[in-house]
């Protein structure tokens, strides 16, 4: 059943955890509709949409493999049907991101990396662009890394599919700055989410120790940038690069 507000909608790829959820509770506490897309952890959607319900702000939660065209097409209709259609989509849908030296790394492991960064935002654009362009409104953030300036080693496959989403973003916002849509990267540092549980305390003081800011963020900062992206006042913003890592790419 659709959902009787005048409010816009954010869908949020890969939210049922780490930076996904944070974006997606902050773009219902700004007041838009949310849709939160999952692909394993229905339970972790459900939690995330409980907490956007919590605060006043409507929810759904929408499972679909976003490197898959034809799951994209039955996801973005059941938005459609639930909320009427997408004005802001945060592309932010990851998988595995293994370390591999030159002599480990594979073509498909760069394939890997590039169906999440580059195919998936490509298919999710493809599908929202005819809403966007009808109502003459649209946010595309895609959230990117620190890691394509830096170049971690043992990180070619990652890094380089992080670098295609930059100028895929970058000929993006040209092309659609006449229809009113915006299309901008945010790239965080590193920001300890569930998926790095594991990781060891002396490396994440490494890491700290060489941020300007002497700290690590936390999720709820990169919320905030998007936040600001998808908002009427960043209308006139477009093909950027925004770090949110304390500083730790200032040259």
């Amino acid at each position: 059943m659709r959902v009787a507000s005048t409010a816009r909608t954010t869908l949020v790829t890969g939210a049922s955890r780490g930076l996904g959820a944070a974006i997606a509770i902050e773009q219902g506490a700004v007041g838009n509709n949310v849709a939160v897309n999952y692909f394993n952890s229905a339970e972790g959607a459900e939690r995330v949409c409980a907490r956007i319900r919590e605060a006043g702000g409507y929810a759904h939660a929408f499972k679909a493999d976003v490197r898959d065209e034809a799951e994209v097409d039955r996801m973005v209709g059941e938005i459609e049907t639930v909320f009427g259609g997408v004005d802001v989509l945060v592309a932010n849908a990851t998988g595995p991101q293994p370390f591999l030296s030159i002599e480990q790394q594979t073509w498909q492991s760069y394939l890997d990396q590039l169906e999440f960064f580059v195919k998936s935002p490509l298919l999710l654009l493809q599908r929202v662009l005819p809403g966007m362009r009808a109502r003459g409104f649209g946010r595309i953030i895609q959230i990117g890394s620190e890691v394509m300036e830096l170049g971690n080693p043992r990180f070619a496959n990652y890094v380089a599919a992080k670098g295609a989403q930059l100028g895929q973003t970058r000929s993006w916002a040209r092309e659609l700055g006449p229809d009113g849509i915006t299309v901008n990267l945010v790239a965080p540092g590193w920001i300890p989410v569930e998926r790095h549980a594991g990781a060891p305390q002396a490396e994440l003081d490494a890491y700290r120790r060489g941020v300007p800011m002497q700290q690590m963020g936390k999720p709820e900062d990169v919320a905030k940038l998007v936040a600001y992206l998808a908002s009427d006042g960043a209308g006139f913003v477009t093909g950027q690069k925004f770090a949110a890592n304390g500083g730790n790419t200032v040259c």
